[in-house]
């Protein structure tokens, strides 16, 4: 299978259904509708809520009963994104090529606008129809999970936690396992239950989501020090100018390539017994170490 188009395919419906599920800019207040739109409409690759339909399909189920949910990871990926760039985070000043939200309109805009998509992603996924209520529950559960003091919130305390001091390959693992790691495989894992997966599958589908969560942070790491300025649409070293904890800074860079690509590996065998529904996931596992942004 050709995986740029696949991409490209699903990135479109994503982006469509991201459009109506969002508010218009002319309602009120006009400005934190303008602020939601600014972030969540700007593009990306969409990894996450791609993830969420291609477990889905790989499962056997239909992908636009898993739209909205995976909508609901990119409206919460999103607001990460808006709170990770605040100047009381790590303070940048530009995010997919253009002015982070906080610079484009205020720092408390940005705050509120990110708190809103977090609120609009649980109303997103309880609204989903043509999805048992039961499934519907877990999925919220372990959504929350994914971003609370066991996700990305715990993670990014650690993170904070870490600047500066020497730390052991162990902790970076924990900072990664939980910042980044934690809400990708949380998209494979609720993709899954939407398709109905099967209990084997179920397990499948965590230690796909759990291997390729490591080698996507990895290569997000090393992408830092060696990357194209042009291609991230971000200026490169700023792990290096925060002294934050990586892979990278420990290891090496030749080291946690190979570390990657051992992670992606150990993802495709995880879904080796399925068939070509999980092609797409086979694809993406390598997507995520050989992207250029």
């Amino acid at each position: 299978m050709d995986i740029s188009i696949y991409l490209k395919e699903r990135k479109a419906l994503v982006d469509s259904a991201m459009e109506r599920i969002l508010s218009g800019a002319e309602n009120e207040p006009v400005v934190i509708h303008e602020a939601m739109r600014y972030s969540a409409l700007d593009g990306g690759k969409r990894l996450r809520p791609i993830l969420v339909l291609a477990a889905c399909e790989a499962v056997g189920g239909a992908n636009e009963k898993a739209l909205p949910t995976a909508c609901a990871i990119e409206c919460i990926h999103t607001f990460s994104l808006i709170h990770d760039d605040l100047p009381c985070m790590d303070d940048d000043d530009f995010r997919r090529g253009r002015l982070s939200l906080h610079r484009a309109y205020s720092e408390a805009i940005a705050m509120l606008a990110g708190d809103a998509l977090f609120a609009l992603a649980f109303r997103v996924i309880c609204e989903t129809s043509g999805v048992p209520s039961d499934v519907l529950l877990q999925v919220c559960r372990i959504v929350s999970e994914a971003v609370g003091t066991e996700g990305m919130v715990g993670g990014q305390v650690l993170d904070m936690l870490s600047e500066g001091r020497e730390v052991t390959i162990e902790q970076v693992q924990e900072i990664h396992r939980l910042k980044t790691g934690a809400l990708i495989k949380a998209s494979v894992v609720v993709g899954g239950l939407i398709g109905r997966a099967s209990d084997m599958q179920m397990q499948a589908l965590e230690n796909y989501g759990r291997n390729i969560g490591l080698a996507f942070q990895i290569a997000d790491d090393i992408l830092d020090l060696v990357g194209d300025q042009g291609k991230l649409g971000k200026p490169v070293g700023s792990d290096l100018k925060h002294k934050k904890a990586t892979y990278p800074s420990v290891l090496g860079v030749e080291e946690s390539a190979r570390i990657a690509s051992e992670a992606v590996a150990a993802a495709i065998s995880a879904v080796e017994s399925f068939d070509e529904r999980a092609d797409p996931l086979r694809y993406i596992a390598r997507f995520v170490v050989e992207r250029e942004s």
